[in-house]
C-alpha cells in the first residue's frame, strides 16, 4: 500500500479521463465537487462539539424521521457544490421529497446525482462514524429539455459511478465508475485524499454478520432460519460468525467491505408505514449495491438482485441482503426453500 500513498484523488480522476476516449472532463469535474462538498462536511463534523450543530434541528424529512441539524448542514453543502458544478441537470436528496431541478439560469449538465447527505445521523451525538452516499446517473432524455422521471427512475445497473465517504476516526472515500473499487484517505494536513486502499476486494466469505436482531420477531419465517442457523449452526467451512451491527449503514457496510461477511435489512412488519424494507432503493441499496458487485459481492432484496430493481418512485425502499458471495448465496438458499434450521 505504500507504493501508492502518494497518489491523489485529483491525479486518480485526471489519470481515468486521460484513459477514457472521448472523454470531456465533465464527469472529473463532477465528482471534484463531490470531494470538496464532503471535505466541508468533514469539518462541520469534526466541529460538531464545539459549535452548534448537534442536535435536532425541529423539523420532519419526507421519510417522517426526526431531521438532525449536522442533516441539513450536509445536505445543503452538497446541493450548492454540485449546482455549482454545472454537471448536473437534477439532484434527489433523502431529505427532500421531490426531485431537485437545477435552476434555468445556471449551467446544467447530463449527470444525476441521488444521495444520502448524511447517513446514520441519529448517531450523530453519540459519536458514532456516519457518512454520505451518492449514486450518478447520465440522464437519457436530450439535453436541452426538462429533466423526467424516466432519467431519474433509471435502476441501478445503469449507474455511472457511486461511492460513500465514512466520518469517523479518519474521513474515507470509497468509489467506483465501473473499473474496480478505491478508498482514499483524507490527509487533514494537507487537505487531499490519499490513495489509502487500491482495488478493494472483499472476501469470498466472511464470519460477521450485521444485523439488528431487535427485528427478529417481525422477520419471516426463512429470515429467523438463517438467523438462527448463523448463530447456532456452523458454515460448511466451520466458521463462527461474530455479531457486529453498528446501526450506522455507512459504517457496518464499510467494515464488511474490507473483512467480509453479511449485512441485513430483511422485510420486516414492525412499521406498516414500510412494509417491504427500511431502506432506501436509490440512495442507499443502489450505490453499496454497485460497489460490492464491482468488489466481487452480491446484494439482493432476498429474491431480485438489487441493480435490477425497477424503481417505481423516488424514495421507494426495499430489504437489502449485501456482502461476500458465499454468504449471501446461503442467504437466498434459506428464502428459496434450499436450506432449513432448527434450534435444539
Amino acid at each position: 500500500m505504500s507504493e501508492n500513498v502518494g497518489i491523489t484523488i485529483s491525479n486518480h480522476f485526471l489519470l481515468n479521463q486521460q484513459l477514457s476516449p472521448g472523454a470531456t472532463g465533465s464527469f472529473t469535474r463532477l465528482l471534484q465537487a463531490l470531494v470538496l462538498a464532503c471535505k466541508i462536511i468533514q469539518r462541520d463534523v469534526g466541529k460538531a462539539g464545539l459549535v452548534d450543530v448537534l442536535g435536532r434541528a425541529g423539523t420532519i424529512n419526507v421519510q417522517g424521521e426526526e431531521v438532525q441539524k449536522l442533516d441539513e448542514l450536509a445536505n445543503n453543502t452538497v446541493k450548492r457544490r454540485l449546482s455549482a458544478s454545472g454537471e448536473v441537470c437534477a439532484l434527489v436528496s433523502e431529505e427532500e421529497a421531490d426531485i431537485i431541478e437545477i435552476p434555468r439560469q445556471y449551467p446544467r449538465g447530463n449527470y444525476i446525482v441521488h444521495f444520502d447527505p448524511l447517513d446514520g445521523s441519529s448517531n450523530i451525538d453519540a459519536n458514532v462514524s456516519i457518512g454520505t452516499i451518492f449514486s450518478i446517473y447520465r440522464r437519457e432524455s436530450l439535453p436541452d429539455g426538462d429533466t423526467t422521471m424516466k432519467d431519474v427512475l433509471q435502476p441501478g445497473h445503469r449507474q455511472v459511478g457511486a461511492g460513500y465517504i465514512i466520518y469517523g476516526s479518519s474521513c474515507v472515500l470509497v468509489f467506483s465508475t465501473g473499473q474496480g473499487v478505491n478508498g482514499f484517505t483524507l490527509d487533514p494536513s494537507i487537505g487531499e485524499f490519499l490513495l489509502s486502499h487500491p482495488n478493494i476486494k472483499t472476501p469470498k466469505k466472511g464470519r460477521i454478520y450485521s444485523v439488528n436482531e431487535g427485528n427478529y420477531g417481525y422477520w419471516d419465517d426463512q429470515t429467523r432460519s438463517y438467523v438462527d442457523w448463523i448463530k447456532h449452526g456452523y458454515s460448511e467451512h466451520g466458521i463462527h460468525y461474530s455479531s457486529r451491527y453498528v446501526g450506522s449503514l455507512v459504517a457496518d457496510f464499510h467494515r464488511n467491505l474490507l473483512y467480509g461477511g453479511i449485512f441485513l435489512y430483511p422485510a420486516d412488519f414492525k412499521d406498516p408505514l414500510k412494509p417491504k424494507g427500511k431502506l432506501r432503493l436509490m440512495c442507499e441499496a443502489n450505490p453499496l449495491a454497485y460497489l460490492i458487485e464491482q468488489a466481487g459481492g452480491l446484494a439482493t432484496t432476498g429474491t431480485e438482485r438489487i441493480l435490477d430493481v425497477q424503481p417505481n418512485y423516488i424514495h421507494q425502499r426495499v430489504p437489502l441482503i449485501i456482502g461476500s458471495p458465499d454468504d449471501v448465496n446461503i442467504y437466498q438458499e434459506f428464502i428459496q426453500g434450499q436450506r432449513t434450521f432448527q434450534r435444539s
